[in-house]
């Protein structure tokens, strides 16, 4: 979890946030993201310029209002740009695309 990042001096002050959105993800079926993910895509997408004079109240609000479907596109994206994905032939390639 990046705490390094410049709103990260409040994270224990909207950890009860983020803890509600992860309860509601997973009333929708979404039990596979956690804190660090929904943090991370706070700190690397949504908070990606952070504000100088930010208040906790938007803070609060941004977390409260991360949609799903943003949450897991991010997590997706930063999932491939992990992997080392390459194709040893042509085959291989050809049967992915299919």
């Amino acid at each position: 979890m990046e705490k390094s990042h410049q709103y990260g001096r409040y994270y224990k002050q909207v950890k009860p946030a983020l803890e509600s959105k992860i309860e509601e993800f997973k009333i929708f079926g979404y039990e596979q993201v956690k804190g660090p993910e929904l943090w991370e895509y706070l700190t690397k997408k949504k908070w990606k310029k952070p504000k100088e004079d930010i208040q906790l109240y938007e803070i609060v609000a941004d977390i409260l209002s991360a949609k799903i479907g943003d949450v897991m596109n991010f997590t997706t994206v930063e999932a491939f740009k992990l992997g080392d994905f390459t194709f040893n032939d042509e085959e291989e390639m050809k049967e992915l695309l299919k």
